[in-house]
């Protein structure tokens, strides 16, 4: 029999209306859940002597009992559903919660990562802005079908429709402007001197009412969701300064240059800066395709801190990049990967390596796209971006990027030793080739 060894444990098993708490050896009692009903809750478990609370992380329903029960004084444990399965049989909430129980008590329940206050802030503004621009883009999408309903193929000549030339345009075009020449002219100077002539082509529709109309609404949209992001922008520069509060400010270092985000940039004042200082001079940025946005949004995710993941493998595991397996026996297969925010992060900066001419991990990338495909290229490039922002950020490393030419070179080296070795089996010897005389 297994032994408890953490006395005065409960579980609580969530639910939108119910929250129903589970003890050793009594009864289940079920709670509502408002804010009265946390504080009748509250009172009950310290009535019984209570110090340690788990529960299941349940989409966004643990949030108020986990932060309330803590601040409380409880000892608070959010684990994982899939770590704590039931027993073959009915399954009910009532269950639930006295199986839960019965694993807190033994120590049987791996505690999921919950970062701190800050950190969640500063998570929810990032997520926040993700969002909005995710939004913003359906509506760029809007505008394009708009012109494509009235003839107007802007968008087929300008390689984005939401830059400075094509805004100009759509402005006009809704202030009532119809000259095809006189809508081009509005262009930049260098997109003009390329492509005059396909603008001023493009630029000749049907101008219906109806879609100027819907052109109108999807411009409003666009521009509604900008601001949006603007005050995200305006939130996220706030809470790193909280962040940094009372933190010695960590100089740049010489010669390092800052990578200049070419889309969605944030509208944040030294925002190296300030995630150097949040970092403690641990210095994400010098990995490749990583900059400021990247690091910012992993540091809302993960914080600056990565110490609870006390191996690179953890971390990956966690973060859903590493291989899946399922073994029992002889019997294998694959289980999906964990789709998580962090794994999404690292997969964006593999793709931005897809067509890097002179760095390694973009040489890896293509070497297993040309053997298993994009898509395990892509998860495998990602994991390794993922390990070495791990090191960074608990050993302090310095990444240095050697170039493709040194990475060839020492490819070559590491495929002749294997060739010396096996040819030294098989009891012959590797002789390099002569250079054959020039007649």
């Amino acid at each position: 029999m297994i032994e408890t060894i953490l006395p005065g444990v409960a579980a609580i098993d969530l639910g939108a209306e119910k929250l129903f708490v589970g003890l050793a050896e009594q009864p289940v009692r079920s709670f509502g859940s408002c804010t009265r009903d946390l504080h009748a809750l509250r009172d009950w478990l310290r009535e019984n002597k209570i110090k340690r609370v788990a529960m299941e992380a349940t989409g966004v329903l643990w949030i108020i009992p986990h932060d309330y029960l803590q601040a409380e004084g409880f000892e608070v444990t959010l684990f994982h559903g899939a770590h704590a399965r039931n027993l073959p049989g009915r399954k009910t909430d009532v269950q639930d919660c006295q199986w839960h129980a019965m694993l807190h008590g033994h120590g049987l329940l791996q505690p999921c990562f919950v970062p701190p206050e800050p950190i969640r802030e500063l998570r929810t503004y990032c997520r926040l802005r993700e969002d909005h621009l995710a939004m913003a883009a359906q509506h760029i999408q809007h505008m394009q079908q708009a012109l494509d309903s009235m003839n107007v193929r802007l968008h087929n000549v300008l390689s984005q429709l939401h830059g400075v030339s094509g805004m100009r345009v759509i402005d006009a075009i809704l202030a009532g402007e119809r000259d095809a020449r006189v809508l081009a002219a509005l262009c930049e100077a260098q997109v003009r001197k390329a492509k005059e002539a396909e603008l001023i082509a493009s630029l000749e529709g049907t101008w219906a009412k109806h879609h100027l109309f819907a052109l109108e609404q999807a411009v409003e949209a666009y521009r509604f969701y900008l601001q949006l992001v603007e005050k995200c922008d305006q939130k996220i520069e706030h809470q790193l300064g909280v962040i940094n509060q009372g933190v010695e400010t960590v100089p740049r270092p010489k010669g390092r240059k800052v990578k200049v985000t070419r889309h969605n940039r944030p509208q944040i004042a030294d925002l190296y800066g300030q995630l150097l200082t949040a970092c403690g001079g641990r210095d994400a940025q010098m990995l490749p395709a990583l900059g400021p946005l990247s690091w910012l949004k992993l540091v809302g995710e993960v914080g600056t801190d990565l110490g609870h993941w006390k191996e690179q493998d953890h971390f990956t595991s966690w973060a859903g990049l590493a291989p899946t397996h399922h073994r029992s026996g002889k019997s294998r297969r694959r289980v999906p990967r964990r789709k998580t925010k962090v794994a999404q992060i690292f997969r964006e900066a593999a793709m931005s390596l897809a067509k890097s001419k002179d760095c390694v991990l973009g040489q890896f990338y293509r070497t297993v796209r040309g053997r298993r495909g994009a898509a395990v290229a892509m998860v495998a490039t990602a994991r390794k971006l993922a390990v070495l922002y791990w090191q960074v950020m608990t050993h302090g490393i310095e990444y240095v990027e050697k170039g493709l030419e040194q990475h060839q070179k020492q490819m070559a080296e590491r495929k002749e030793r294997h060739l010396r070795r096996q040819a030294a089996k098989l009891g012959f010897s590797l002789n390099p080739l002569k250079p054959s005389a020039s007649v």
